[in-house]
């Protein structure tokens, strides 16, 4: 097990890839503080993990509480002596389909103000734990248009931006001391709880959207929850032990309008062989 007994702090435990990724650190031997704003959510993923054999716990913690946060890792490391990993992976209340020039100020400064707020609270609240000890992993999670123009995403665009931004900054402070701090780009899993109820309540124009999505990548693939919590799994353990400030891109190739401009084609066999 790559994780084994390593001590994992992740917020927003409840959603759908927080629960991914929680059960697959689990399954390397992790040991999970889960937590979340509802705590219902949250125990029923740490259950499951528990029924498998896993150790995890769960607590109700507001992300956006500096004091509830703080007071959540002191509690970590007073019982467990450490804070090996801590990930953030709460909903950013984020508004799309609406052009930046029809949309409210509001519903634009929502995702980026939630996003700079947990983000600084539960990454600097475990950096400063972790600096102290000499070791550990910082994660945080954002999309493609972290990396590339996107439109009518509205602020979840530059609050993807911003998270990747803190993530290289905090990663050049903590690195002299041990710690490492990296950033996850997903396209978006198809099988995520967004995107099956964005499904479910748009129907075809949804089920068409995410064709476009799935287009536009080198691939022509999205990737799955399970992808993205592989990625955070060999971030999280001494395979990385090398790897920091950076984003690791998990997009499947996601480019700017990529099925416009390339047509797959078969591939054909012209003779060559293994090595040539």
């Amino acid at each position: 097990m790559m994780l084994r007994n390593k001590i994992a702090a992740i917020y927003g435990a409840g959603g759908s890839l927080g629960g991914a990724v929680a059960r697959a650190l689990a399954r390397e031997g992790a040991r999970l503080m889960l937590s979340g704003r509802n705590l219902d959510p949250v125990e029923s993923v740490a259950a499951e993990i528990r029924a498998a054999g896993g150790d995890a716990q769960a607590a109700r913690v507001d992300a956006l509480d500096r004091d509830a946060v703080g007071a959540h890792v002191d509690g970590i490391v007073r019982r467990h002596g450490a804070l090996d990993i801590s990930f953030n992976a709460i909903g950013l209340q984020d508004t799309q389909d609406i052009a930046l020039v029809d949309m409210d100020l509001e519903d634009f400064l929502r995702p980026v103000r939630i996003a700079m707020q947990s983000h600084f609270i539960t990454a600097t609240a475990a950096g400063r734990r972790m600096k102290m000890q000499g070791s550990g992993v910082i994660l945080s999670l954002t999309a493609t248009p972290g990396g590339i123009g996107y439109p009518n995403v509205g602020g979840f665009g530059p609050a993807c931006c911003a998270i990747e931004s803190l993530s290289r900054d905090l990663a050049s402070e903590l690195g002299p001391h041990g710690v490492r701090v990296v950033n996850i780009r997903s396209a978006g899993s198809p099988d995520s709880r967004v995107f099956r109820e964005a499904v479910e309540q748009g129907g075809d124009r949804a089920a068409g959207f995410i064709d476009k999505l799935r287009d536009d990548t080198m691939l022509k693939a999205l990737p799955a929850m399970d992808d993205i919590a592989n990625a955070a799994v060999f971030l999280a353990s001494g395979m990385a032990a090398r790897i920091t400030g950076v984003t690791l891109d998990v997009t499947c190739g996601t480019t700017s309008a990529l099925n416009y401009k390339v047509t797959p084609i078969a591939f054909v066999n012209r003779g060559g062989t293994d090595g040539d």
